[in-house]
């Protein structure tokens, strides 16, 4: 595999990435709601849904995807009832404020990762990207496990630089404005996001 495919993989990937979507909302929305540090779990559950996708497309299973339609169907409302929850959640702390730090524990962490996995799977945005974009940038039948390495690296490293200056912003939204009350407004607008962004999922489905 030469340098020029993985070069246009991650070219396409990264404007892919970059237009605003479920996966970007959800991450902007968490960010808002807890902080920079608590929203990196939920950055790696979208990194590993995307690689997920990778690695069916490289093994030829987008048939087998489609014909597992009924699946997908409940990754999607699944993802969309977990982020109604955060968002509930989000509200509810609206009225009363908690430290940012409450959520940077083991099992705030594994919800967080599972949020990013569930939005990623059920992103219709990233099916189609890895289903039908991806073969016309990438040859997949002449991929090595060598190639795979490289598109799995490029992959990590595109859609950490990509999606963190999102998060950070979002984050530093949060800091800027620490009364209470703004951050009940903060709590209040990411719960507002986050359920939007399962509406959207939920349609989309």
């Amino acid at each position: 595999m030469t340098l020029a495919p993985i070069l246009a993989y991650a070219v396409a990937l990264g404007i892919a990435a970059g237009i605003p979507g479920p996966g970007v909302t959800a991450l902007v929305g968490r960010s808002l709601g807890t902080g920079f540090l608590a929203t990196l779990p939920m950055l790696m559950g979208v990194v590993i849904g995307d690689l997920i996708y990778l690695t069916a497309a490289v093994l030829g299973l987008a048939l087998l995807a489609k014909a597992f339609g009924a699946f997908f169907l409940a990754v999607k409302l699944i993802g969309a009832g977990y982020l109604l929850w955060l968002a509930w959640r989000f509200w509810r702390a609206g009225v009363a404020i908690s430290p940012v730090r409450r959520a940077y524990g083991k099992r705030e962490a594994l919800a967080s990762f599972l949020s990013g996995l569930f939005v990623t799977l059920s992103n219709p945005k990233t099916i189609v990207f890895y289903m039908a974009i991806l073969p016309v940038v990438v040859d997949l039948k002449s991929v090595t496990l060598g190639g795979y390495v490289a598109l799995v690296v490029v992959t990590l490293l595109v859609l950490v630089v990509v999606m963190t200056p999102y998060i950070l912003l979002a984050s530093k939204a949060r800091k800027l404005l620490e009364r209470p009350a703004m951050q009940a407004r903060l709590n209040r607008f990411a719960a507002v996001v986050l359920a939007s962004t399962a509406g959207w999922i939920v349609a989309r489905a």
